[in-house]
């Protein structure tokens, strides 16, 4: 993948650090929800290699099921306009779901989709993601499970995207600003 990494500005979290941070977490949510048989739910399509990697260190029952929500097209701001492209597949009432996201910016997707859901009435309602950018952040909100917090930079890789490409790199890395200028 050479002509991707010649994109790369910076590498901000190495492979062997994702992975060693998401078993932690999977150790974690595994305590956490013994015996409550959560429901994953994935937020496409940015939070999919995360979850793989997540599902895989858990140690308890647990199904998965996926939302497909937009606010960003092919742009690398939020428009602010939050979309659900693919609803989910079950209902939640009940259940104990644990959002999985790729990354909070300004949390207004977040607190959008936290909305939605909790009118479906679910048991408990949290979430985990791999990525925080505190600084950005316009809405209080609360992130139970968070792999690493990051400065504000436009970050692809490890299912992170800048117009639908980069999502196949191992890591996480800083994006050079001429690529999306």
């Amino acid at each position: 993948m050479p002509s991707l990494e010649m994109d790369v500005e910076e590498v901000l979290l190495s492979e062997s650090q994702i992975l060693r941070r998401v078993y932690e977490l999977g150790k974690q949510i595994s305590a956490d929800y013994a015996d409550l048989d959560p429901l994953l739910l994935c937020v496409l399509k940015g939070g999919y290699v995360f979850l793989a990697d997540l599902t895989r260190s858990l140690t308890i029952k647990h199904d998965v099921d996926f939302m497909a929500i937009s606010s960003y097209g092919d742009g690398t701001e939020s428009t602010g306009v939050v979309r659900i492209l693919k609803d989910l597949d079950r209902d939640i009432s009940g259940r104990h779901v644990l959002i999985v996201e790729d990354i909070i910016d300004t949390g207004r997707t977040l607190s959008y989709l936290m909305q939605n859901l909790r009118v479906r009435q679910p048991a408990s309602l949290k979430v985990c993601a791999l990525l925080d950018k505190p600084s950005r952040r316009e809405l209080d909100l609360e992130i139970d499970y968070t792999g690493f917090e990051i400065a504000d930079r436009f970050v692809i890789g490890y299912g992170l995207d800048y117009a639908g490409h980069y999502r196949n790199l191992r890591f996480v890395g800083v994006l050079k600003p001429e690529v999306y200028s």
